[in-house]
């Protein structure tokens, strides 16, 4: 008998050889085995009369050998060409190279079942199948066949190992570990959702029965794919809210909000807040008075008032008595919240400082022990704040801007600098439910989903290459009012590889277009101090264009900027796209954004265009580009920590992610069950890959 964990090479038809071959898709043991599942199925169950046979349909055939030879040819070597009938019609199938089956297998009269699509040879007017699936059968055999005679499972090949071969080694591994096939789910839970039991899923996922529906099972949809897709969900979600459990158990900075404290946010708001913010602003305060730390995301599309909200969370922790920090992934971005901070901060009159790079040596040193003593209360910066040497005497806020661009490993190194500080990460980039819940799934989540008023939407267009004239008067147009452009380039330097507009290029031509303007150049290869100087002459009105790679993606607000043209937009993904179109529309002025392609662009950059133009809600946009991409391209698998399932998909498996959710919750909540729930599933922990 073999267990799950058994290794795979002792199941039958294996072997050293093969289980080198799975193990390059990451198939060890005969759990992974069991769980490389069929890519389709087929109806080899109903046969279709011969003389019913359609050109193009997959068909199984039940008939005898009329007669059988093997063909010389001079290009496809030997063939051999089998002729058959079931008493309404004849049919042919030939196997290319096929010579090795031996006309004896086909003698006269042999009763054979084929599967395979059905064509037509033009050159002997005739229906015919090419290397068809086929099983000969004899008088008394047992016809529970894997092949033939069901419906039969098709897999993915795996380094040359068949559909074929793969069957028969799932089946001979299903039969060997079967009474090792524990179900580590509650069968509470599989009662109250109709779920199958482990070993009946496994089984009829791989070969199913004449009672299940062929199309649920190619769509995934059948009861055993769905047992399998909220396994792998529960699994997840359980890990994240046992995270939470762990996170609550600890004893957290606790704030309290007193009418004093209240004033003092009232005295920061520029605005009357929308009724977003005043929601996820409850939220946060509920949060800071509970005896635990706060572990929070706060999405919010461009421009709809993120920051605010985190200096009112600043004001609440600083008004308690203890220090704020504001960590950012640029250093243009992390000046420009130091700006802010000292402007909307003024009323309160707290002492503000920036942690950045090139800080001379001496100043560096005594900034650093300002923070120490505590005499510094609210501290902006960017990977720099990480450093061993900046050490803080009072943290109780953590506040992490644009969270996709740092690692779990970086939050946790900022938190761990205080002892236990609420923690609030904020993204302006839009992320769908279903990713949200996969990627975030150990915070809380908050979401701004309404825009400030006095804003302009922004209108985008697209247009060709071949409209660039067109496009510079519009821009000139914009200049001559007294507003500011960008135009974005995806490439610093002209490729060799690929013919794409390159920044320098795109500088050097429009610095002799726009003669008697300014245009100013910004990429990532310039040094810090470059940087920050040409962003905050552009922000100071000294520059007219700015011509920038997607390092203005996250950037300072420049309200006098109306314009943008993006070159070579179909080079974009959709989030960045959105993300830099962002930068223009800060203002109440209405404002332009221009989306240039060449003129024959594929379809999957065509409906990226027409969704840009067609929408400036970020959240719809990361929906459609969810299923534009995927979710391992559209969040970076490897750098975002986006878990990598075996069965299920985001795109098409939000509802029971939901339902996965809410069980994991509650039998989380259950201490009496959690102990040993834990231990019936870390036998399963493959079946998905936390980052």
């Amino acid at each position: 008998m073999l267990r799950l964990d058994s290794d795979v090479q002792y199941v039958k038809g294996v072997g050293p050889r093969r289980a080198s071959l799975l193990a390059s898709r990451d198939i060890r043991t005969v759990q992974d085995l069991l769980l490389h599942l069929p890519k389709s199925y087929q109806d080899r169950a109903h046969f279709i009369p011969v003389s019913g046979l359609k050109v193009g349909q997959d068909a199984a055939v039940h008939a005898r050998v009329y007669r059988s030879r093997v063909i010389q040819t001079r290009t496809r070597g030997r063939i051999l060409d089998v002729i058959l009938t079931d008493g309404s019609s004849f049919v042919h199938a030939k196997w290319f190279h096929g010579a090795y089956l031996q006309t004896r297998e086909f003698s006269a009269g042999r009763e054979v079942v084929l599967f395979g699509r059905v064509d037509f040879d033009r050159y002997e007017s005739k229906f015919v199948f090419f290397n068809p699936e086929f099983e000969l059968l004899d008088e008394g055999k047992d016809s529970a066949s894997l092949d033939i005679g069901r419906y039969v499972p098709v897999y993915e090949e795996v380094g040359g190992i068949t559909s074929r071969q793969l069957r028969h080694i799932i089946a001979a591994a299903l039969a060997d570990s079967a009474k090792d096939i524990n179900d580590p789910l509650p069968e509470e839970i599989l009662e109250a959702h109709g779920l199958p039991d482990l070993r009946t899923c496994l089984e009829r996922v791989h070969f199913p029965q004449q009672d299940d529906e062929l199309t649920k099972l190619n769509q995934r949809r059948s009861p055993y794919h769905r047992r399998l897709i909220f396994e792998e969900f529960f699994l997840l979600e359980l890990i994240f809210a046992l995270r939470r459990i762990q996170s609550r158990s600890r004893e957290g900075v606790r704030f309290e909000t007193s009418e004093r404290i209240r004033q003092q946010v009232k005295m920061i708001l520029p605005f009357h807040p929308t009724a977003a913010q005043k929601r996820v602003l409850k939220e946060i305060v509920d949060d800071l008075k509970a005896p635990y730390p706060m572990v929070r995301l706060l999405q919010g599309d461009v421009g709809s008032g993120k920051t605010i909200v985190a200096f009112e969370a600043i004001v609440i922790a600083v008004s308690n008595g203890y220090q704020a920090v504001l960590m950012a992934p640029t250093e243009i971005l992390a000046e420009q919240h130091f700006l802010n901070a000292k402007r909307i901060l003024a009323p309160l009159n707290y002492r503000i400082a920036v942690v950045r790079r090139g800080i001379k040596k001496a100043e560096k040193q005594e900034l650093l022990e300002k923070i120490a003593s505590g005499e510094i209360q609210v501290i902006v910066g960017t990977h720099a704040l990480l450093e061993e040497r900046t050490l803080f005497k009072s943290l109780g806020m953590v506040i992490i801007d644009e969270q996709h661009r740092f690692g779990v490993v970086q939050r946790l190194q900022l938190m761990a600098k205080g002892e236990n500080p609420n923690t609030l990460v904020m993204t302006a980039t839009p992320i769908p439910r279903t990713l949200a819940m996969t990627l975030y799934g150990d915070l809380d989540l908050s979401v701004i989903d309404q825009m400030p008023p006095g804003r302009s939407p922004i209108r985008t267009v697209h247009v060709m290459e071949r409209d660039a004239e067109r496009i510079y008067e519009m821009i000139r147009s914009e200049l001559k009012q007294g507003h500011q452009a960008y135009v974005v380039y995806p490439v610093i330097e002209e490729s060799e590889k690929i013919d794409l507009k390159s920044a320098t290029e795109g500088f050097k031509k429009l610095s002799a277009i726009f003669a008697g303007y300014r245009v100013a150049l910004l990429h990532g290869r310039l040094k810090s101090e470059q940087k920050e100087q040409t962003m905050a002459a552009f922000a100071a009105g000294e520059s007219h264009i700015l011509v920038s790679t997607t390092v203005i993606e996250v950037g300072v607000d420049v309200a006098n900027a109306t314009i943008m043209l993006i070159q070579h937009a179909e080079r974009f993904g959709l989030a960045q796209l959105h993300q830099l179109r962002g930068r223009v529309g800060r203002g109440a002025q209405q404002s332009l954004c221009i989306l240039m392609t060449p003129n024959r662009i594929n379809d999957v950059a065509r409906e990226r265009i027409r969704a840009m133009v067609s929408s400036t809600d970020g959240f719809r946009l990361a929906e459609v580009d969810l299923q534009l991409r995927g979710p391992g391209e559209m969040a970076g698998t490897r750098q975002s920590g986006i878990p990598e399932f075996r069965v299920a998909n985001l795109m098409t498996d939000g509802e029971l992610l939901s339902l996965a959710q809410q069980e994991a919750q509650r039998w989380a909540d259950r201490s009496e069950e959690r102990g040993r729930l834990i231990e019936a599933l870390s036998g399963r922990a493959r079946l998905v890959t936390v980052g």
